[in-house]
This record gives C-alpha cells, structure tokens and sequence, in this order.
C-alpha cells in the first residue's frame, strides 16, 4: 500500500508537465502510430525493437527468456504484443491517476523481478519517441518527454 501510495504522489507530481493538451497529443500521436490493426502494430514493434537492439547489441541479453536474439520469433513477436499493450494502457490511463499509478506499480514489481533498470527504460524512451517521429505528423517531443516520464517513473521507482 505504501508503494501505491508514493507511486501516486510521484503519478502527481510527473503529471504536472503532462497537462491535459500534452496527454491529448500524445494519445491522438499514440492511436496514429499504434493503430487498430494486429499487423501495424506488429510492423510499429519490430521496427522499434528493431531500432533498440541496433542502438545497444547488448540489450539482447536482457530478453533471453523470450528469444531476444530473434525479434521475428513467435516468443519474441509474444513479448512485443505484451509491452506495446502495456505501454497502450498506461498512456490511456494519463487521466485517471490513481488507475494509472496502481498499473504502474505492478509493471514496476514485473521489471524489478526481471532486473531491469532505469538505464534500459532511457534508451527505449529515446527509441520510442524517435520510431513515433518517423511515423505520425506534427510530433510533440515535449509532450512525449514529460508524460513518458510519467509511466517511465512510475516503473523504475
């Protein structure tokens, strides 16, 4: 309970530069590049996946449980699925903060349990927000960074 709670606090204090208009920007920026379809959402992950194991070789390791030496495996695709729905439902929780910081408090344990730091979450924010430049029009790296920061904190707290 204790977590929750300084989860929140810390919920609240991040999302004072995450204001309304950067939650909408980033939500209408998340569905455009995100999509509806299992097909562009596989094609959005891999691509970025894609651009993380390109940027740091060595991330692979992090990944052996799910074949992180082949990101066009079934067990690899699987994980793929697994954070973008995570990544999906924190941003869609930007607006309810409680929601939002009991989410992340569970994805936090989840990542604690895996041994994976804050290192790891800087170089897939910086991966994610330039995969969502290349893929959606008018992007807004303020808007991404404060409410990034926001699910980014709430799990490597």
């Amino acid at each position: 309970m204790k977590v929750v709670l300084l989860l929140l606090a810390c919920v609240a204090y991040a999302m004072a530069d995450c204001g309304a208009l950067q939650r909408i920007k980033v939500k209408h920026q998340w569905a455009d590049v995100y999509g509806s379809s299992a097909a562009q959402r596989e094609k959005f992950g891999t691509a970025l996946w894609f651009a993380i194991f390109k940027a740091n070789p060595k991330s692979r390791e992090i990944f052996t449980r799910v074949n992180g030496e082949n990101i066009y495996s079934a067990p690899f695709q699987a994980h793929i699925v697994r954070v973008l729905g995570g990544l999906d439902m924190c941003i869609s929780l930007l607006n309810d903060e409680d929601t939002l910081a009991a989410q992340l408090s569970h994805l936090n344990d989840q990542h604690k349990e895996r041994g994976i730091g804050a290192d790891s979450f800087a170089l897939f924010e910086t991966v994610l927000l330039d995969t969502i430049a290349g893929q959606t029009t008018g992007f807004d790296q303020d808007a991404w960074k404060s409410c990034f920061e926001v699910i980014s904190g709430g799990i490597t707290a």
